[in-house]
């Protein structure tokens, strides 16, 4: 997976890998926008706003880490980002993210943009549930930490 030079920060826990790859302020926010459509780097810039210099690097990384691919534009004059499947499989991530931005970041009635389905419906939300059907929490889970 990616660059070997990788340096984590918890070498053991999943959640602290998948945050050394993407829990940075824009790289989520890039894979938002592959997954909406952005596809050039001037794309992924008016969209996000972010400093080119920024996104250059985020872009590289990405990259580097699998989760998007560099394929070349039908002009053949410049390179196009595409989602790996690594990248793709962040979608319940960034669905889940909206949800909690739905229901946490603001205030009752404050105007925001909404997630449909292709029917035009908004989308449910998503719940992890335990093999029982019954709603994953922090009570009814737990760590096996590796020795």
């Amino acid at each position: 997976m990616g660059e070997t030079d990788t340096t984590w920060t918890d070498p053991s826990c999943p959640v602290a890998r998948a945050t050394d790859l993407v829990g940075d302020r824009w790289s989520l926010l890039i894979i938002r926008d592959a997954m909406d459509g952005a596809r050039s780097f001037t794309d992924f810039q008016q969209r996000t706003g972010i400093a080119r210099n920024i996104l250059t690097d985020r872009l590289r990384k990405l990259v580097a880490h699998d989760l998007l691919t560099q394929v070349d534009a039908p002009s053949g004059r410049r390179k196009l980002y595409e989602l790996t499947d690594a990248g793709a499989d962040l979608f319940p991530v960034i669905v889940t993210l909206r949800q909690w931005g739905e229901r946490h970041a603001f205030a009752d009635g404050e105007a925001h943009s909404k997630l449909l389905d292709a029917h035009g419906s908004p989308v449910p939300a998503l719940t992890a549930t335990t093999t029982d059907g019954e709603p994953l929490t922090a009570d009814n889970t737990y760590i096996q930490h590796v020795n």
